[in-house]
């Protein structure tokens, strides 16, 4: 047996030391850099060989995450095995110098040995590495990510087989395992989070209802925000400009409808009646097709149709009676009633 136990000289002792621990640092890098990283933003650097390994292994999470266990705990294994025992050995002299007993001295420096290793491995092998891949982790996912792809390579048989076997354990447990992370965050996660953004005064009290109000809004339908008691801005069928004129005077909407009993026709804006110099020509002449919604529409959905529509009016219906008229001033002001804020007079 050599002085240092292991079978191997101080030099190769060391030099497996800083490789093992390198190889630790490089699964831990890879395991955080892939669960801190965006996926659109490794999309956008899919342009690489090494960008385009990182998306694929951005699309194998769980096996991804096993083969990043596995070598870590390889590795720290390996320690145990090699760097641990060399140094214990080469401590207990040492000790035993000092005038300790042989016993009291090889007791003392395995646990010297079990904490150096064990620093050695948590600082540099894991701590370090796991702050930089969290600091940059688009970079580091693609630094790393045709190297991992070799390693998943060779070991992937292992690491279906034990992947499986987790999964089985999760279904177990009543959970589903999926292979990618979520691209981001769920409403209710959102308002959780502006809630406590709120609370611990990072985001502005002026914007928290604008934001809450937002994200409600996937959950409102037109029916929500149509204003009671309409006097709706409206001419009959056989009005001329004159009385569109008249109309705009009297309610100050812009936009009149023209309606034909209780059916909507289409719409007049009173802009395109200034430059007739005949105001006597039948509205009609000059209507726009009428937006039309249900009044189960979504809010996302109706502000999306009215404004490809290049409009900012729509009429409501149930079933085949018309209800009301919603405009984007019965939904934009909700969005961000405190983000508009007078500034007092200085």
């Amino acid at each position: 047996m050599t002085p240092l136990e292991t079978g191997l000289p101080g030099w190769q002792v060391a030099l497996w030391t800083v490789v093992i621990i390198t190889l630790s640092a490089f699964f831990v890098a890879v395991e955080f850099a892939l669960m801190a990283a965006k996926p659109h933003r490794l999309e956008a650097r899919a342009t690489t060989a090494s960008g385009r390994a990182a998306v694929k292994n951005a699309a194998e999470l769980t096996l991804l995450l096993a083969g990043s266990q596995l070598g870590i705990t390889v590795c720290t294994l390996a320690l145990g095995a090699i760097t641990k025992p060399a140094v214990h050995h080469a401590l207990t002299p040492l000790l035993a110098a000092t005038g300790l007993p042989v016993a009291v001295a090889d007791v003392a420096s395995f646990v010297l040995a079990l904490v150096i290793v064990t620093f050695l491995h948590l600082v540099v092998g894991e701590m370090a590495p796991k702050s930089w891949a969290i600091a940059h982790p688009e970079d580091s996912s693609v630094l790393l990510a045709l190297p991992m792809r070799a390693f998943m390579f060779v070991a992937r048989p292992l690491l279906i087989a034990m992947n499986a076997a987790a999964n089985w354990l999760v279904r177990r447990a009543g959970a589903e395992p999926v292979d990618e992370l979520s691209a981001g965050q769920d409403p209710a996660g959102l308002r959780h989070l502006i809630e406590h953004s709120a609370n611990v005064g990072a985001l502005d009290a002026r914007y928290r209802a604008s934001l809450t109000t937002a994200l409600q809004l996937r959950d409102q339908t037109v029916e929500d925000v149509l204003p009671e008691g309409q006097e709706l801005a409206a001419v009959g069928v056989d009005a001329t400009l004159a009385d569109v004129q008249a109309v705009t005077r009297d309610s100050r909407h812009l936009r009149v409808l023209v309606r034909d009993g209780e059916r909507t026709v289409g719409v007049v804006h009173v802009r395109d009646t200034l430059s007739e110099p005949d105001l006597g020509r039948p509205a009609r002449d000059l209507v726009r097709p009428a937006v039309t919604l249900p009044v189960g529409t979504g809010l996302a959905t109706a502000l999306t149709r009215i404004r490809q529509a290049r409009t900012q009016l729509a009429v409501v219906t149930d079933s085949d009676r018309e209800v009301g008229v919603i405009t984007l001033e019965d939904v934009l002001p909700g969005l961000m009633p405190a983000a508009i804020v007078e500034e007092e007079p200085a």
